[in-house]
């Protein structure tokens, strides 16, 4: 898919280094063990057609990591650089990975946000996600 002089592409691990970067070093997103480069690869392999980058030339400016565990598809890692915000790149990348969910049979999705990421928040709002107070998200490392 193009979008003027954009090109949005399945994520493969051939962009694992550049996308683990622009993760990195994007405000808002949180990174851990559960993204290091054996983690992602397993992750893109039992979650086929559903995480995409959004490049110019040979430069990754957006990513969007996506899921499911078989009834509800989960978002992680949706990032534009801060350079290329406001261009749709965002809603590009969202609108891929819903599509390849419903191709799949999932018809729900969530995500989760850090309550003080406002640019995140806000663009999920924006974007016609709800937010929910009926849920509390508990955590474990294991």
């Amino acid at each position: 898919m193009t979008n003027n002089t954009f090109e949005v592409k399945l994520m493969t691990m051939e962009y694992y280094a550049q996308v683990y970067k622009i993760w990195s070093n994007t405000q808002g997103i949180g990174i851990n063990n559960s993204d290091s480069e054996e983690s992602i690869e397993s992750y893109l392999e039992r979650n086929p057609n559903l995480s995409f980058v959004c490049c110019q030339d040979d430069l990754i400016v957006g990513t969007i990591l996506c899921g499911h565990d078989g009834r509800c598809g989960f978002i992680h890692h949706a990032c534009v650089l801060p350079e290329y915000r406001g261009q749709g790149i965002g809603r590009i990348l969202v609108e891929k990975a819903l599509e390849g969910l419903k191709k799949q049979g999932i018809d729900k999705c969530h995500l989760l946000v850090f309550a003080d990421n406002e640019a995140g928040n806000a663009l999920w709002s924006k974007l016609g996600w709800k937010k929910r107070s009926d849920l509390n998200i508990y955590s474990k490392q294991i």
